[in-house]
C-alpha cells in the first residue's frame, strides 16, 4: 500500500464550485422576480475604464418586480442607465436624481420558454464541468497504478468513489435545474 492518494477534498472543492458557479448563472436569469444577481454582470463604461456596476452602485430590491439602483457618483449616472437599457435583459431604467428605477415586466409565455432552454444550457455546462473533474481524477488514478504508485484494488476502490461523488454532484445539478424550470414556468 503506497501513501500516495487521489486528492478527494480538491476533486470535491472543484465539484463544488461547478455547482456555484451555476447557482450564480442561475441567479442572474430573470423569472419576473427582482434580485440583485440581476444586474451584476452588467459593466459601466466610467472613469475611462469598464468596471461592473457594483464597483459605482448599490443595488437594492425595494418590490418583488422592482430593483433599484443607488449610483455613488452623480457623473456616471447616464453611464449606468445606458448599460442597463443595453444589455441583453430587455429593462427599461427610469432615473430619478441618483437613483434608478429598474422596473420588470411580466414574462410571456415564449420567453419563459428561452429562459428555460438557457437554464438548460447552464445546467448542461455545469454537468460537463464535473464530468472533466472525475476524467481528470480517473487519469490521475490510472497514472498512479501505472507507476506501481496504489495497487489495482485500490484504483478500482477510489474509481468507484470518485464515481460516486460525480453522481451525487450531477444529481444536484439536475436537482437545482428542474426547481428553476419550475420557477421559470410559474405563472
Amino acid at each position: 500500500m503506497a501513501d500516495a492518494v487521489l486528492d478527494m477534498a480538491d476533486i470535491q472543492r472543484r465539484m463544488d464550485g461547478a455547482l456555484k458557479a451555476l447557482g450564480a448563472e442561475f441567479a442572474g436569469l430573470r423569472t419576473g422576480r427582482a434580485s440583485a444577481g440581476l444586474l451584476e454582470p452588467i459593466t459601466v463604461e466610467a472613469y475611462g475604464s469598464t468596471m461592473p456596476i457594483t464597483q459605482v452602485a448599490n443595488i437594492g430590491v425595494p418590490e418583488p418586480r422592482m430593483l433599484t439602483v443607488q449610483v455613488w457618483d452623480a457623473t456616471v449616472v447616464g453611464a449606468v442607465e445606458k448599460a442597463i437599457r443595453n444589455s441583453s435583459l430587455g429593462l427599461n431604467p427610469q432615473t430619478e436624481g441618483q437613483v434608478i428605477r429598474v422596473p420588470l415586466p411580466d414574462l410571456n409565455e415564449e420567453r419563459r420558454m428561452e429562459l428555460a432552454k438557457v437554464a438548460g444550457k447552464y445546467a448542461e455546462q455545469a454537468r460537463v464541468a464535473v464530468r472533466n473533474v472525475r476524467r481528470d481524477g480517473m487519469e490521475t488514478l490510472k497514472r498512479m497504478e501505472k507507476d506501481h504508485e496504489i495497487s489495482e484494488d485500490e484504483h478500482r476502490t477510489m474509481s468507484h468513489d470518485l464515481q460516486k461523488l460525480t453522481d451525487d454532484h450531477v444529481k444536484q445539478i439536475d436537482d437545482t435545474f428542474h426547481a428553476k424550470e419550475q420557477e421559470i414556468m410559474q405563472v
